[in-house]
Parts: C-alpha cells; sequence; structure tokens
C-alpha cells in the first residue's frame, strides 16, 4: 500500500480579500470606446473565468486572475505578503492574459481585450517586498490598438512573451502581432501585425489592410494556441481547432503542416453515422501543449488531448505529435484511466517525464499523473494512472445536517458552527449566499423585516440574525395552541435552504482551471476559481483512510482497523454520533474508575450490541479471532493514529533558518488544511478503534489496562486537535491597517487607484494561526507533522494524566488570545495543579476574577516540601508557570498571584494575596514592597479604614510616609472627607499637613476636591486656628488672581468673601496678640494702588522655600480686606458692567468714589471706616445731593437711588421736607464720623461744598455752630475765600466777641489768651471796605467791626498797663 498524493486547497478570499485590494483603473485610446459593462456569465463576479501561475527568483510565485467577466485582471503574490492588485479595463480581455519578467526591475503584464486593444503594463519589482506596489515610472500603461481587427470577440490569444504575442481568430486565421521596439518612459511601443491563413502555403504577409483576411469559406475556429515557453524565440506556433485538427505555424511560411487528430474510439463511434469530423467543444483551451527534447527548443513535440465524452471506459486520449522538420508524425497515443470517464480535462502538462492532468469531476478537481519515458515518450511498463482527490470533506447534505443536529446544543449554534468551519465556505461563498438571501426575502410580499435592512459587525452576526428572520411562531386556528413543532421544522429548512445556497455558490467556486508547475521540482499547483491548492504527499493516516473509505484492501498489520472501520459502517449513524458522544462525555470528566468499567457502564447505557444484527456480530468476532496478536494490532493502530513521519531538516532549511524567507500565507494555508484533513483521518481511525473496543468490553478484562487507557488518550488529543483545527478566526492586526496612509498614496500615485471600499479582515483557522507564529519552512507533510508533534497532544498515555505538553498548548492559547478554545481544551483535561493554574489565568482574562482567586488559593498548597505533588504534576506546573519554576513556598507563590491579579486590575484579590502572602512571610522577610502593595490595594477600594490600619501597622517608615499623601488624596477625592477627619493620624499627622497644604497650593481652588475647605477643617478640628486662618487667607488670595467670564467673577468674589470671613472667624478664637500669621511673599510684586502694601503669593513651592520675604497678617488687615471686597462685590451686583473696567475697583478710594456715585451712603460711610480711608469725598456728595433736595424737593424721586440713605425707614421717619430729612442725614452722619479726632474735616469739607456749590447758600446754622466751636478762624477764612463778606462779618465779630468774653471770665496773664487773628480781621476789613455794592447790612457789620476792634485794641492797653 504505497502513498499517494491528496490535493489540499485554500480559499484566496480568506487570505486576499478583495476589499483589501487596491484597484487601478485603466483608460483606453479609442475614441469611440463605449463604457462596457460586465459581460453576463453563469460565473459569479468574484470568481475567475481563467487563471495561470508565473514564477520568478525574484518575485517567487505570482497568481494571474482574470475575474468581472474578463473586465479585471488580479494579480497575487502567493510567495510574499505583498497585497494583491487589480487592473480594470476599459473592455473584457481574452482569457489569457499573461505576465513576464523583464530582468528583476520590471515585470510585464500583457492583455488583449475584445475590442482589439493590447495592453502592456510595466510594473515595478525592484523591492520584492513590495513588488507592485512601488511608485510606477512614467508611461507604465502603453496601450496598442490592433489594426487588421477591429472585434476579437471569440477569438483566443496566446502571449508567447514581453516581444510577441498570437491570436487565434474565429475564421481559423492567424494573427501575429511582434515587438519592433519595446517602449520607453516616454515612448510606446512599436508593433508589427502578420495575418497568416490556413490554406495558403506561403500565407504570411504583412497586412495594413483591415479586414483583408475574411472569407466566407473561413475554417474551422481555433481553440488551442501555444508556443514553445520561454525562453525560446517568437518562432513557430501550433493551434488546434474545432475540427480537430492540428496545424504548425512558421513565422515566415505561415502555417507549414497540418493533422487530424483521431483516436479508435471517436472511428468506431462514426463508422455508422457520416464521414464528418465531430467537432470539439468551443469551450475546450487547454487541449494542446507543446515541449522540446532540449532545452534549446530542438526536436520540438506537441502533446493533444482528443476528449470521448461518450466513452464510458475513460476520458480521452493524449496524443504525442512529432513537430521536427516542419511536419506532424504521430509519436505515441496514450489512453487516459478508466477513473476520468465523464470526467472534463481542464489543464495538464508534463514535466521530468511526467504527464499530469487536470480533470473535472463533478464540479471538484481531480489530479492524475503518469510516468512517460522520457526518450520514447511512451507510458513505462507497469506504470498506471495515479489520481489524487481532496481528503474526504464535509458536505452539508440534509442527511449531514440532520446528523449534526443529534449533538446537544442550539439549532443556530450548531448550523453557525458548521457553516464557518475553516475550509467548507470560503468569506466570499458566504457573503454572496447572504445576498442573495436577503434579496429573496425582500422580494416577499408585506413589509419587510428589520432584521434585514440592519447593520451588522460581523458576518456571522449578520448570519444569525437574518436567517430565520421570516419564519414566525403561529397558532393553531382551531385549538390556539402554540405550533412549536411547525415553527422549529420551518426554521429547520430556513436553515437548509441558506445553506443550499451556500453550497451552490462554493460548488462554482472549486471549479477547476488550470494546473501548473510549481517553483520547486516536485510541486504541483491545482488553480480554481476561488481556490488555490497543491498536490502533496498523503502521509500514512491519509493514505489507509482513504483505502478504509473506497473499501480497498489494507496491509495485513491493519486487519484489525480494517474489522473496526466495518463495524462502524454496520452501525446506525445516531447509535454511532451517541456512542461518540459518551466518550466525550466521559473525558470530560474526573477519571475515578478504571476505564474498563467505564467502557463496560456506557456499554450497557447505550445498548450498543443490541443495536447489532448477531450476523455482523458474528463476522466481527470470526474476523477478530484471526488476527494473530490482537493487542499488538491495536499498538499498531495506536501508532498509526498518534505517530509522525519526522524527516531529517535540509540543508536548505537549516540555512532558512538563520535567513528565514517571507512568510506566506497560502503556503501557510495550506499546511493548516493538510492539517486538518491528516486530523480527520486520524480521528475516524481512532474512533473506530474505539467503537471496536466497545464491541470487546466482555473480553478486555485481561488487557493490559495501560493500553486503554493510551486509546482513550490519544482520542482526547485527537478531538482536542480537531476542535482547534475547525475554530475560525479574525486577523484582528491587519484589519486595522489602514488603507489610505501616506505609504499606500507614495506608490500607487501614478496608477489611478480607485479603492474606497473599508478593509476587511482576512479570516483564518486557528491552526493557520499558530503555525504563523513559528518560522520554520513548510514542506509537507513533515512541517504538519512538526506541528502537530510540537502540541504534545498526542503523547500522553493516560487520560487520567495530564503532560506538560498539554498544559502548555493550552497556555499558549490563552496567551494568544483563544480564550474560548483555550476554554473547550482545558475542559478535556483532569484538574490537576496545572491544569488548575491555567484555568485561573483563563477565568482572569474572561473577567471572573473571583472564580480565579478561589483556583489560585488551591494551586497554593502545591508549593513547598510539603506538597505531595506527582513528578508529572510538578513538571506540568513549572511549565505554565511565568517563571518556567516551581516556587519553594507558598508565600513566593502569593506574591505572583497577587501582581497577575495587579496586571489584570482586580485589586481586591491582589490585596487578598497580599494578605496571605504577610500571613505566611518569615520574620526575616525584608518586605515593605509587600505593605507599599498593600497599602495601595486598599486606598484603590476605598478601604480607609482598613489602609489606615495597615499604615499604623507597617513596621517601615518609608512606605508610611509614602503612602499617607496617596491616602490622603484618594479620600479626598472620593469624598471622603469625613473619615479623612476621623482618622488620627497619631504621630504622623504633620505628612498630613503637607500632604493637604501642598494640593491646597497648587491646585485651582474652584475644582474638586476643594483642597483649601479640607485643610482649613482639618486644622479646626485639631485647634490650629492660626494655621486655618492661613488657609482660608491663602485660598481668597488664589481666587483674586483668577480671571474669567464676568459670572464667573460674581461666584469668585462670593467663594473669596467667603474665605475671608472664615479665616476672620478663626483669628478671632485667639487671644488678640496671638491673632495674626505670616505668609511667604515675592518682594518685587507689589499691589500699587491699595493703600496697605500687598505681595503676590508663591505658588507651586513647598511651604519651606527659603526664597522672597514674608507679611504679618492680622485681623485688621483680614477685615480690611473682607471690607473691600464687600465694597466691591456691592458694586458690581448693582453694575455688572464693572467688570469690564477691573481698573476701576483696584482702589480702595475709587471704590469708595464709586459707592458715594451711586448714592450708596450709609454702605459707603460703613466702608471707608473700616478701611480707615478719608470721607471727605462723600460727604461733599452727600452736601450736593441735600442742596438739590432744598432747590426742588421733587427731585428725590428722579436720583437714581436714594433708599440706602434717604427713603430708608429711620429718615423716612423724620419730620419735615426731604431737604430738611436730607440736612438731618448729613448732620447725624457728621456727629458719628466727625470730631475732635478728625479735627473736623468732614464739617470742613462741608462748609467747603456747599460754598462752591452756590454762594449765596446759607450754612445749616448747626454747622456754623460747630465750626465756631472749634474752628472759627477757618470759619472766617472760608467765608472769606468765597467771597462771602457778610459771613465773614459775622463770624469775624463773633470771634472777637468770644475772646472778649473769655477774657473777662480768666486772667489776662495766662499766655495766648490775648490773642486774635488780627491779620485775618484786617484782611476781612480790607475786604469789605473794598467791596462796592456791599449790602446796608454788610456796611453796618463792617462798622460794628470795626468798632469792635478798636474796642478791643483799647481794653489790651490797658490790660497791659495794668499788668506793668
Amino acid at each position: 500500500m504505497s502513498s499517494g498524493g491528496v490535493l489540499v486547497a485554500a480559499h484566496l478570499s480568506s487570505l486576499f480579500p478583495s476589499s483589501n485590494a487596491p484597484s487601478v483603473v485603466l483608460q483606453s485610446s479609442r475614441q469611440s470606446l463605449q463604457t462596457v459593462s460586465q459581460p453576463d456569465t453563469d460565473v459569479y463576479s468574484e470568481h475567475a473565468i481563467s487563471s495561470a501561475i508565473y514564477h520568478t527568483l525574484h518575485t517567487g510565485t505570482i497568481l494571474l486572475r482574470v475575474i468581472h467577466g474578463g473586465l479585471i485582471v488580479e494579480l497575487i503574490s502567493l510567495s510574499t505578503p505583498v497585497p494583491p492588485i487589480r487592473f480594470v479595463f476599459p473592455a473584457p480581455v481574452l482569457s489569457a492574459p499573461a505576465v513576464c519578467a523583464w530582468g528583476e526591475q520590471e515585470l510585464h503584464l500583457l492583455a488583449l481585450t475584445t475590442t482589439g486593444s493590447l495592453y502592456r503594463l510595466v510594473l515595478p519589482t525592484t523591492n520584492p517586498s513590495r513588488l507592485w506596489h512601488d511608485e510606477a515610472a512614467r508611461n507604465w500603461c502603453r496601450e496598442y490598438i490592433i489594426k487588421n481587427v477591429s472585434d476579437l470577440s471569440g477569438s483566443i490569444a496566446h502571449v508567447q512573451g514581453p516581444h510577441g504575442i498570437a491570436i487565434g481568430l474565429g475564421n481559423g486565421s492567424l494573427l501575429r502581432v511582434e515587438v519592433e521596439r519595446l517602449g520607453d518612459t516616454t515612448s510606446d511601443d512599436l508593433w508589427t501585425e502578420t495575418v497568416s491563413q490556413p490554406t495558403s502555403f506561403l500565407g504570411t504577409f504583412t497586412s495594413y489592410i483591415p479586414g483583408f483576411h475574411s472569407s466566407t469559406n473561413a475554417a474551422p475556429e481555433l481553440l488551442c494556441v501555444v508556443g514553445l515557453p520561454e525562453p525560446t524565440q517568437f518562432g513557430y506556433i501550433w493551434t488546434l481547432s474545432r475540427d480537430r485538427t492540428l496545424r504548425l505555424w512558421s513565422a515566415s511560411r505561415g502555417c507549414v503542416a497540418s493533422k487530424s487528430l483521431s483516436s479508435h474510439a471517436l472511428s468506431q463511434a462514426n463508422v455508422a453515422s457520416s464521414n464528418k469530423p465531430v467537432l470539439l467543444n468551443g469551450d475546450a483551451s487547454n487541449l494542446l501543449r507543446v515541449y522540446s527534447l532540449s532545452p534549446n527548443g530542438e526536436k520540438p513535440f506537441a502533446v493533444a488531448f482528443t476528449p470521448t465524452p461518450d466513452d464510458p471506459h475513460c476520458g480521452g486520449y493524449f496524443q504525442i505529435m512529432d513537430s521536427s522538420s516542419d511536419q506532424l508524425h504521430e509519436l505515441r497515443t496514450i489512453e487516459c484511466s478508466p477513473v476520468s470517464a465523464n470526467c472534463h480535462l481542464q489543464d495538464f502538462f508534463l514535466k521530468n517525464g511526467v504527464l499530469f492532468t487536470l480533470w473535472e469531476r463533478h464540479g471538484t478537481s481531480m489530479v492524475q499523473s503518469i510516468k512517460l519515458d522520457a526518450g520514447s515518450l511512451t507510458a513505462v511498463n507497469d506504470s498506471e494512472w495515479e489520481t489524487s482527490n481532496y481528503g474526504e470533506e464535509v458536505d452539508l447534505t440534509p442527511a449531514y445536517l440532520d446528523e449534526v443536529l443529534l449533538a446537544p446544543g442550539s439549532l443556530t449554534e450548531k448550523f453557525m458552527e458548521v457553516i464557518l468551519r475553516p475550509g467548507i465556505f470560503s468569506p466570499l461563498t458566504i457573503r454572496t449566499a447572504l445576498e442573495q438571501y436577503i434579496d429573496a426575502c425582500l422580494s416577499l410580499p408585506g413589509p419587510a423585516p428589520p432584521e434585514l435592512t440592519s447593520s451588522y459587525a460581523s458576518v456571522a452576526e449578520n448570519i444569525a440574525a437574518v436567517v430565520g428572520c421570516t419564519v414566525t411562531l403561529v397558532q393553531d386556528p382551531h385549538t390556539g395552541a402554540i405550533q412549536y413543532d411547525r415553527y422549529w421544522s420551518a426554521l429547520k429548512r430556513d436553515w437548509e435552504g441558506f445553506i443550499a445556497r451556500c453550497r451552490e455558490v462554493e460548488r462554482s467556486a472549486r471549479w477547476p482551471l488550470a494546473l501548473n508547475k510549481g517553483q520547486h521540482n516536485d510541486e504541483v499547483i491545482v488553480v480554481e476559481r476561488e481556490r488555490v491548492g497543491i498536490l502533496a504527499r498523503e502521509d500514512l493516516p491519509i493514505t489507509v483512510h482513504r483505502h478504509l473509505s473506497d473499501s480497498l484492501p489494507v496491509e495485513s498489520h491493519f486487519s484489525a482497523l480494517d474489522i473496526a472501520w466495518t463495524l462502524c459502517c454496520k452501525i446506525e449513524t445516531e447509535v454511532l454520533r451517541n456512542l461518540e458522544n459518551s466518550i466525550v462525555d466521559v473525558l470530560h470528566q474526573e477519571i475515578a474508575f478504571s476505564i474498563v468499567d467505564i467502557m463496560i457502564d456506557q456499554v450497557r447505557r447505550s445498548d450498543f450490541r443490541e443495536t447489532l444484527d448477531e450476523t455482523t456480530q458474528n463476522w466481527v468476532v470470526a474476523k477478530l479471532q484471526e488476527v494473530e496478536d490482537l493487542e499488538r494490532s491495536i499498538k499498531i493502530i495506536l501508532d498509526l493514529a498518534a505517530g509522525f513521519d519526522l524527516e531529517i531538516k535540509r540543508e536548505e532549511d537549516e540555512v532558512e533558518l538563520l535567513l528565514p524567507p517571507a512568510r506566506s500565507e497560502w503556503k501557510t494555508a495550506i499546511a493548516a488544511g493538510y492539517i486538518s484533513t491528516s486530523l480527520n483521518a486520524r480521528y475516524d481511525i481512532c474512533l473506530a478503534l474505539t467503537i471496536l473496543l466497545f464491541f470487546m468490553t466482555d473480553d478486555l478484562g485481561e488487557w493490559d489496562p495501560c493500553l486503554l487507557e493510551e486509546v482513550f488518550a490519544v482520542f482526547r488529543g485527537l478531538s482536542m486537535l480537531r476542535y482547534v483545527a475547525r475554530q475560525p478566526t479574525v486577523d484582528q492586526s491587519r484589519s486595522t491597517q489602514s488603507a489610505s496612509t501616506d505609504d499606500v498614496i507614495a506608490r500607487m500615485g501614478s496608477m489611478q487607484v480607485s479603492g474606497n471600499q473599508p478593509n476587511f479582515a482576512p479570516t483564518l483557522s486557528l491552526v493557520h494561526r499558530l503555525i504563523s507564529q513559528s518560522s520554520e519552512h513548510i514542506e509537507l507533510p513533515s512541517s504538519a507533522h512538526r506541528f502537530l508533534d510540537n502540541t504534545g497532544l498526542l503523547q500522553s498515555t493516560s487520560p487520567a494524566h495530564v503532560t506538560h505538553y498539554e498544559a502548555s498548548f493550552c497556555e499558549r492559547l490563552r496567551e494568544t488570545g483563544y480564550y474560548q478554545v483555550a476554554r473547550e481544551m482545558l475542559a478535556w483535561l483532569p484538574r490537576t495543579p496545572g491544569v488548575t493554574f491555567v484555568t485561573a489565568r483563563l477565568l482572569i482574562n474572561l473577567g471572573r476574577g473571583d472564580d480565579a482567586a478561589y483556583l489560585m488559593e488551591k494551586v497554593a498548597g502545591s508549593f513547598g516540601p510539603d506538597s505531595g505533588l506527582s513528578f508529572e504534576d510538578a513538571e506540568t506546573l513549572s511549565a505554565v508557570l511565568p517563571g518556567k519554576a516551581l516556587h519553594q513556598s507558598g508565600f513566593t507563590f502569593y506574591l505572583e498571584a497577587s501582581s497577575i491579579f495587579r496586571e489584570k486590575g482586580l485589586t481586591p484579590h491582589e490585596v487578598g494575596f497580599l494578605q496571605l502572602a504577610l500571613s505566611v512571610a518569615s520574620p526575616e522577610t525584608n518586605i515593605p514592597d509587600l505593605w507599599y502593595g498593600l497599602i495601595r490595594g486598599y486606598i484603590d477600594l476605598g478601604l480607609w479604614e482598613e489602609a489606615y490600619s495597615a499604615m499604623t501597622a507597617t513596621p517601615f517608615d518609608s512606605v508610611r510616609r509614602e503612602c499617607i499623601s496617596q491616602l490622603v488624596y484618594r479620600m479626598c477625592e472620593e469624598n471622603a472627607v469625613e473619615e479623612l477627619i476621623s482618622l488620627n493620624f497619631a504621630g504622623f499627622s504633620c505628612e498630613v499637613d503637607d500632604a493637604l497644604a501642598f494640593k491646597a497650593r497648587n491646585t485651582d481652588p474652584r475644582v474638586r476636591p476643594f483642597y483649601s475647605r479640607i485643610l482649613y477643617t482639618w486644622y479646626t478640628r485639631r485647634g490650629d486656628h492660626r494655621s486655618a486662618a492661613r488657609t482660608m487667607y491663602m485660598r481668597a488670595r488664589k481666587l483674586q488672581e483668577i480671571s474669567g467670564s464676568p459670572a464667573e467673577t460674581s461666584s469668585l468674589m462670593d467663594d473669596q468673601a467667603e474665605s475671608y470671613l472664615l479665616a476672620i472667624n478663626s483669628l478671632s478664637l485667639l487671644e488678640e496678640k496671638k491673632a495674626w500669621f505670616v505668609v511667604q511673599t515675592l518682594a518685587n510684586n507689589v499691589h500699587e494702588l491699595e493703600s496697605r502694601k500687598r505681595r503676590k503669593l508663591i505658588q507651586n513651592l513647598p511651604s519651606c522655600s527659603a526664597g522672597g520675604g514674608s507679611e504679618i497678617i492680622d485681623l485688621h488687615a483680614l477685615r480690611f480686606d473682607y471690607a473691600l471686597l464687600s465694597a466691591k462685590k456691592h458694586l458690581v451686583r448693582r453694575d455688572p458692567t464693572l467688570l469690564a473696567a477691573p481698573e476701576a475697583l483696584l482702589s480702595p478710594p475709587l471704590v469708595i468714589q464709586r459707592l458715594g456715585q451711586a448714592n450708596q451712603f450709609d454702605f459707603a460711610i460703613s466702608t471707608a471706616r473700616a478701611l480707615d480711608l478719608d470721607m471727605s469725598e462723600l460727604f461733599v456728595m452727600l452736601v450736593v445731593q441735600c442742596m438739590r433736595l432744598s432747590r426742588n424737593p421733587d427731585t428725590i424721586f428722579s436720583l437714581e437711588d436714594a433708599s440706602d440713605w434717604l427713603l430708608t425707614d429711620n429718615a423716612a421717619s423724620w419730620p419735615g421736607s426731604p431737604a430738611d430729612r436730607g440736612w438731618r442725614y448729613l448732620k447725624l452722619a457728621l456727629e458719628r464720623h466727625d470730631g475732635p479726632e478728625t479735627d473736623y474735616r468732614y464739617s470742613k469739607a462741608t462748609l467747603e461744598a456747599i460754598f462752591a456749590h452756590d454762594r449765596s447758600f446759607s450754612p445749616p446754622p448747626w454747622l456754623v455752630h460747630v465750626l465756631e466751636d472749634y474752628h472759627h478762624e477757618y470759619l472766617v477764612r472760608t467765608s472769606l475765600k468765597f467771597d462771602a463778606l457778610e459771613s465773614a462779618l459775622e463770624h469775624t465779630l463773633s470771634l472777637i466777641r468770644q475772646a472778649d468774653s473769655k477774657l473777662s471770665r480768666s486772667p489776662a496773664k495766662i499766655p495766648g489768651q490775648t490773642w486774635l487773628p488780627y491779620t485775618l480781621i484786617d484782611q476781612v476789613l480790607v475786604a469789605s471796605a473794598a467791596q462796592d455794592d456791599l449790602s446796608a447790612r454788610g456796611q453796618a457789620l463792617r462798622k460794628e467791626l470795626q468798632m469792635e476792634v478798636s474796642n478791643r485794641v483799647k481794653r489790651m492797653q490797658k490790660v497791659r498797663l495794668s499788668a506793668r
């Protein structure tokens, strides 16, 4: 039983989504060319209608695809991670464009459209890692219009190389287009055309007359046009026409030879009918190939295929024609194998003496090969056709879907799992089927369900929401019962209909197109419409599985497996699946009994034997008795299912390990597909073996239990691997890459890129992801076997134990982010300490911290000298620990567990394990970091009392000092101020002071938390009123320096006033001599307009900074600031426009002046007294108002605001007119605020204001009496100053009479008793004498004054004489 080949393919839409490929729109120079829509074909637009593979050492393997009915040509690099590119042509291209290498600098793409335009696209390949995405040169797209033909529909083209192309026309003629001069960045190519007729011996000439070759008697159309592959010159051309005529064309002589192909089958079929030859199918274009026996192109021969669709024995014949000497001679005829009957040949090629053929068989690919003698080109003796197909693939028929529904789970979940399973349907297939399904649902009558028009994050969500949305749950019209059965039946049919659509699209996607040689000598590539695969060598499990499935004989040592396979075929499908599910359930549980007892129990539960007829049972028993050593056969089958052929590494592999090549996603996908095929084969073999053992349960009591355990261990490993291989994943890293970066714009700027579709994340299998993490060379089957062996899942010998390979594999899945898959894998394994640790870490990733902490505590008992771990469990646990080594005690594990929880932000569990670590820590352990982590954890959790207790309990002062500020800040941020104030902080309250003071100095006092208020409360609770006052004072000053909008300014002033009040209250609680505090200031920043010098506070500096000066602030200073601020607030409330001119509120005198101008005399006077400012201006303004009232009492109602001083309740109760009340208000104000301490300056200012406003106005008598009593001389001078001579004369007389009265009462010996301002009196007399218009009363007063002065002089003389 020799190993054959197996086909393995990968979906292109999974690797290279169309939305990620930039599209380059090409233009045509034809003036009359109209926009061509996509041709109507049976092929889906994204499925290729033709494909080809090209290899160069510089670029690797390139796939060329013609899609969208020929309008788009796509280039895909299968060897490098370079993104594909698409070229959109103005008209459909003929089905054979080609790519030719031009050195290592350029890649030429030649394509011929149906409108007769020949395009040459020159693509850069200087950088192999970017290829065509580098910036293209000028004139990279060159178009040549064919002159002899305007419509090439129905023609066929063959690109011989970069210098020429041969076109087979519909009338049987051959058009050769050759380049005379290749263009460059400034000029186009220069081409020549030559038309050759098949009927002319010398039928080649250069024609410039369009339509010259047309003829009513045209030969049959050409189906195939081929030439010798490069590097041969563009000389001979071979063609095959529909009438089975093979022709040889020369460049100079046209058609030089022709031969009609025939076969025995065809001649026998046509004997009784007619002599007319049977025409070939017009769609056949790959029936002819040309090769040579020498590298230089000498001794050419043609290989032509003649199909026999009506022959039941084979699919056709290959005829080898010698083409030397310009003649065609048939050398040999090779009959195809019987397997090819009713199949269609799609492509073939000859390589190293082996003829490879690609067949379409029932919509799928089949490759056959046969060895030929290189010299005689005949089949080698005893050589037979070798057939290679795809491995056994799941076909989602209704019967299989019914089988799927036997497993537990919901209908939607199980169908979704099957649809999204890697390799079943491509993303393109699913998307196309989904669009068809939605369109069909929208075409139904009635309103469309909202699910059909909604948008979804992924295709999987879209499918789950849309499929079945038209199925509704109805009630029976007669009974009203809800018809669940009909609902589930209709839902199942809907899903089956959607899956049928997927199968139809996928069948088209798997239609074979081309067969090509690979980059390596032994590599064969199969190209399908939407897949690209290779012909790989079968490993032994795949070979044995194929023989068993096809009922072919197997080797004798596999006889027990043949019996087991036959037994499984005899069992009903439902019974087999139930038995399989029972085995899976057993392996998901802990193994607490012997395997034999478990098997006996499962057989009894399932009634396994009762489902088999007696004949089958007797046959199986008889066959088993024929096996000589059954246990040895079981071991051989185990080795088949779990063994690998690890080949010796080649020297090339070692070189690639040093210099790893570019990762090929396609080859990785091929390897993943091969692994999946091998795993399915191994699983089926192991399942058959397990079923056989269930059949033999009565005889297993004497067997080696280790062998039975190994069978179940292998089955568990294969089940786990098969589950992994069936899991789809999405490459999120590649989906987040932007397609509009500057790099893409630069590299495609000259190609008119049109690609505005969003990026699509490639959908790959999980095995693909895991293989991509390694950089080893991919060569099948060795690379697949290395991957399976490296997982270690098939190395376990008992289902009751776990190897370190299995635990490490689960940990690898967890680390790479595949949590659900890792969870399923862990469910298969017993709960050993290593598995428990991985499960705990997985639960952390899933957000289940409580469950993870519980498992971590259980793992902690596995460390230390008394752990009792077995060697296997210890090895497994050490393999999954972060340090890859066991901990010496539970203390270090607790620390590691806490760090794990800390990394995921699970602080409660981090703190819990830190507590456990502290509980088991030895006294000599230095653990400040542990205490710090514990306190920090409590703080993060908001456990303030626990954090405070831990802080007081820690023996490390450095930890305590570092954590105090964190605790204080966090409590303030969480609005736990009451708790903060209630804590004692005995012994380290200074640290709390410093922490709060720092925040109060350096944070915005308007933003929560309000550290200034918190610090004030902290100081007040502790009786430090001086510090509390300083805190509020500094807060007020910071608020003063903040600028904002008018609304904000008003709020700031309120907060500032509150701060001043709190500071005043705090200082008021101290003794008067101690009611002060010191603040630091900057000596060079002084408020110039304030009466008391003020320096700006230092910010963003610690309290111990020595820079700047100091300022003592006492109660007087605080009250001054508060009074000034209150006045400003009062003004702003009355007139908010003052905020637009803040300079008007800088100086206290200006503030008082503003209050007076607003007639706020009560508030202005009280504020001026508080600020210790001169109030002369206020009384002047008050005099003005009183005089206005005296002249016009009605002006009280026109005053802007007199409520503050005249219309109050007290003033309104006074009798008299408004003027009387106004003068009374002035009198009371002067009595209250003017006196000897002010030297009656306010009364003086009042008098001057009266005279300044109206000299004729008589001052109030009470004002005159006050000044006569205390400042009589000032009264005379003021009257004289304002030319009130009568008043001056009266006041002077009064002054002299008062002096005389004093002299008569007191002895004259007292110094100064007889003094009078005689100079002033003389000035009054002189002024009155000089006044011409002095009134009669004034003249009388002047005379009276003169008499009083004369009498005074005489009296003083007598007094002086008497004194002598």
